[in-house]
């Protein structure tokens, strides 16, 4: 039986820098795999068991579309989301409700505000309130209502753990990860969790993204025509997906999964669950297995990095050792860029 994730199984991945000295350090797991799954890099013990959160939802669309349920490229793309509750979403999933005959007091999920500050402050002064619609996993939602729909499966309990549709999610993780799940939790969105090492899930990832599966190539190609869909305008997924492809995913308390069009997939867990230092390590863990080129992962930093400020200078910025403690002489430089 795999072992769960602990302190000791991690290492260095990023340091925060400030006038040549480290002042903060992210620890975590690292792993890189490609098309069939196997190993190409890690750091850290990348074999532990990790709640993968919200990076496991292209697995749970993929059980949806295999239903036989017909969704839209931009249903797939909302179903998979972790979007921010913008209007632009909200009116998104009444639209995917409305067109599957559902309605929004199906939903499970939460009540919640929009993520961003502004659209929250807007909501409000038009005399909104929290809703399901806003909630960041309402997408998924709709798309488990729209496949129980479809199938006839009942819609009152549809995140109990053994309904047919949590069953058959169940089973696409442990095809497309290769694990047998021993441990099931409950996702914030109130959906079932399953417990999985993070080896597991970047080896799901790719062999998703590498499948012959026609729904597997369905989704990929929905994220890729809706990027904005599955996090929001101008978000460090929807950043990626439009320069490298493929699919990249956010995850609650530290992670991320970014798996590019040919199959090569990286996945990262900070220990501390902050989401600081998990995009940078896993582009460039990426760069460092030679699957995108260097120039792309500084431009995207270039642009995802808040750099280290003593005043109006910039003093250091986040350094990505991915384990092995290397410091680049031009730290400051790349991050005045």
């Amino acid at each position: 039986m795999a072992t769960w994730l602990a302190a000791d199984d991690s290492a260095v991945l990023a340091t925060l820098e400030r006038d040549g000295h480290t002042e903060s350090v992210h620890h975590g797991i690292l792993s890189v795999v490609d098309g069939s799954g196997e190993v190409l890099f890690e750091a850290g013990r990348a074999d532990r068991v990790v709640y993968p959160r919200s990076t496991i939802k292209p697995l749970q669309t993929l059980a949806v579309l295999r239903t036989g349920v017909e969704l839209t490229d931009l249903e797939i793309a909302l179903a998979t989301a972790s979007h921010s509750g913008s209007r632009e979403h909200r009116e998104a999933i009444s639209t995917f409700l409305t067109r599957h005959v559902l309605s929004e007091g199906l939903l499970q999920c939460p009540p919640d505000w929009p993520l961003s500050v502004s659209e929250k402050a807007a909501l409000i002064a038009e005399g909104g309130q929290q809703s399901a619609l806003a909630m960041n996993c309402s997408g998924k939602h709709t798309g488990f209502l729209a496949a129980c729909q479809h199938r006839g499966d009942p819609l009152e309990d549809y995140l109990d753990v053994n309904h047919p549709l949590q069953r058959d999610i169940r089973d696409t993780i442990e095809e497309f990860t290769g694990e047998t799940i021993s441990h099931t939790s409950t996702d914030g969105c109130g959906a079932p969790l399953h417990a999985i090492t993070l080896h597991g899930l970047t080896r799901g990832i790719a062999r998703l993204l590498s499948s012959d599966d026609p729904h597997a190539k369905r989704i990929v190609s929905a994220i890729g025509a809706h990027p904005w869909a599955l996090s929001g305008a101008n978000t460090p997924n929807t950043r990626v997906i439009e320069t490298l492809g493929g699919i990249a995913k956010i995850g609650a308390e530290g992670l991320v999964v970014i798996g590019l069009p040919g199959g090569i997939t990286a996945g990262v867990k900070i220990l501390d669950g902050s989401m600081r230092a998990t995009t940078p390590v896993v582009l460039e863990a990426l760069a460092r297995v030679n699957a995108i080129r260097p120039e792309v992962v500084q431009n995207l930093r270039g642009w995802l990095d808040e750099p280290v400020r003593g005043g109006s200078t910039v003093i250091g910025g986040l350094l990505v050792t991915l384990g092995n403690g290397a410091r680049p002489d031009d730290l400051t430089e790349r991050h005045r860029q």
